[in-house]
């Protein structure tokens, strides 16, 4: 019979765990439109300090260096005028009103959830106003992240003792284990949205200010020196 001899044995792990995400990103457009561009201009500001009036009796801070971990913060962070086009309906073609459209874009990032209705109700109630894009995260020091990054590992232990038993053989010892985007090829850890898959089937993604819950989802390569038989 011949004697067990050792050799490298790589395999990938992988762990996921859905948690509640830490905190929401609201992006919109408020718009404003003059006869004149200083006009235009003149009643976006009035209608941002409205906006932000409302966020500051919410709670709302604007964004910064020492309050980006508050419960609401808000960042208008571009500004921009165009001419005003508008359907003619004598000729079907988009012509200029003479007017002008000026657009600020403001991000909203909301951390206290139990505001979101209110916050909700008071966009929804101001005049130019819209969110065009939700988007929910998990924080990269969310509490759930040590215990997700350890079940990878242990993943990883049981699937090269699985095969290492398949062929008669045993772990001897870990060789390396790195996160796979050290590697090459995919990227790392990483929080996954679960409504992700509805909108890869193609469904109207729809701004809603729902919560979504977020997959976090470790994955390693791991390689053991194992000890094998010959073949």
């Amino acid at each position: 019979m011949s004697e067990p001899s050792s050799g490298l044995l790589s395999v990938r792990g992988e762990a996921r765990v859905t948690v509640a995400p830490d905190f929401g990103v609201f992006n919109g457009a408020l718009k404003a439109v003059g006869e004149t561009k200083a006009e235009a201009v003149q009643s976006a500001a009035a209608g941002l300090r409205q906006l932000t009036d409302t966020l500051s009796s919410l709670g709302g801070v604007p964004l910064g260096v020492d309050s980006r971990r508050r419960p609401l913060t808000w960042s208008a962070y571009s500004a921009t005028t165009e001419l005003e086009h508008a359907d003619d309906q004598s000729t079907g073609k988009w012509q200029l009103t003479g007017r002008t459209v000026a657009t600020t874009t403001v991000q909203l990032v909301v951390r206290d959830f139990d505001v979101i209705d209110r916050l909700g109700g008071a966009l929804a109630a101001h005049d130019g106003f819209s969110v065009h894009y939700v988007h929910w995260d998990a924080d990269p020091d969310n509490p759930a992240w040590p215990e997700v990054r350890a079940s990878a590992i242990r993943a990883a232990l049981a699937k090269g003792r699985d095969y290492a038993a398949a062929v008669g053989g045993s772990l001897l010892r870990i060789e390396h284990i790195a996160d796979i985007g050290l590697l090459g090829g995919e990227g790392p850890m990483r929080a996954i949205p679960l409504s992700a898959a509805a909108r890869s089937a193609g469904l109207p993604d729809v701004p809603s200010l729902d919560p979504v819950p977020q997959e976090l989802v470790a994955v390693i390569d791991a390689r053991f020196v194992a000890a094998l038989p010959a073949l």
